[in-house]
């Protein structure tokens, strides 16, 4: 056990010196390696930001229940006696609230500068109401009850419109999911570009040291010894280009803020882009020194056997 831990602090120590010794063609290939990992690590850190936010937001569904202004007072008891029945139907635990159109101009009001406006029409412009909340549960998707209740309930007699409030939640979501593919496509996409750019870089350095190798297995020199440190030398520019990586998008991150928080406070909202987490970076530090070790791996073995042949 002993000697093989020593054959390997003996690579990565060659490793290293190798590393040292083309320190300027080392970083630059690791800065390339970088600005290709840059995009789908910022594509990760949006994603993460992005999905708290979609569960902050999936409250529970609401459908606002507009009545007929001029309908009366025997259609709309039948209306709402309609909605509260098919919504108790769709979800038992469903919550209903009536506003009428005098509470509903008295917040419109409190919230919004258009007393004199409203003064001038001379009457109270609103209808009631009817806000209908379902409960979030884990049959089925909430959108599609919202969005069946809602058609059952634009069908009754003395209803004038009726408006999902949360449906553009589900919109959001589908956005999230069809964003998290194509971060997984533009991820393998790219993780063969940082291989191919592990392959080549090897590939010279196998090159350069071909002499040497040939020396070492004139004197018995196993191919798993001799690819060793070359395997080393991929993970460490992984490793490098990965940091690289994640440390360039976690720069960036306060000048995108600036403007991020512009937006947010334009909705009433205090959002802002984080950077990932310790355990995220520590994951994709490790991934990107596996990717190294892959196109070190490719590079070294086709050396090898082209030269044994």
């Amino acid at each position: 056990m002993s000697a093989w831990l020593r054959q390997h602090a003996t690579a990565f120590g060659d490793a290293c010196r190798r590393a040292r010794y083309t320190a300027g063609s080392f970083l630059f290939n690791a800065v390339v390696i970088a600005a290709v990992l840059a995009l789908p690590f910022a594509g990760l850190t949006l994603l993460d930001n992005l999905v708290p936010v979609t569960r902050q937001l999936a409250a529970d569904p609401e459908i606002t229940v507009f009545l007929a202004p001029g309908a009366k007072q025997a259609k709309g008891q039948a209306a709402s006696a309609g909605i509260r029945r098919l919504a108790l139907e769709v979800d038992p635990q469903a919550g209903i609230e009536f506003i009428s159109r005098e509470q509903a101009l008295t917040s419109l009001k409190s919230r919004t500068a258009i007393g004199d406006t409203i003064a001038v029409l001379g009457e109270n412009p609103l209808p009631d109401a009817y806000v209908v909340r379902l409960s979030q549960s884990d049959e089925g998707r909430p959108a599609q009850r919202a969005e069946g209740l809602a058609a059952a309930l634009a069908k009754l007699d003395g209803v004038e419109h009726v408006q999902v409030d949360s449906a553009w939640i589900s919109r959001l979501a589908a956005l999230v999911r069809l964003l998290r593919m194509a971060l997984v496509m533009a991820a393998v996409a790219l993780g063969v570009v940082v291989v191919a750019v592990v392959f080549n870089t090897v590939r010279l350095q196998v090159l350069t040291q071909r002499e040497e190798i040939d020396i070492c297995r004139l004197f018995g020199a196993t191919d798993t010894f001799v690819s060793r440190p070359f395997l080393y030398a991929g993970a460490l520019l992984g490793l490098l280009s990965g940091a690289l990586g994640l440390g360039a998008i976690a720069a960036l991150l306060p000048y995108l803020n600036r403007n991020v928080a512009e937006l947010a406070r334009l909705y009433g909202s205090e959002f802002q882009l984080l950077p990932l987490g310790p355990a995220q970076s520590a994951g994709l530090l490790v991934l990107c020194m596996l990717l190294g070790y892959v196109g070190a791996g490719m590079s070294v073995r086709r050396h090898l056997k082209q030269s044994s042949t």
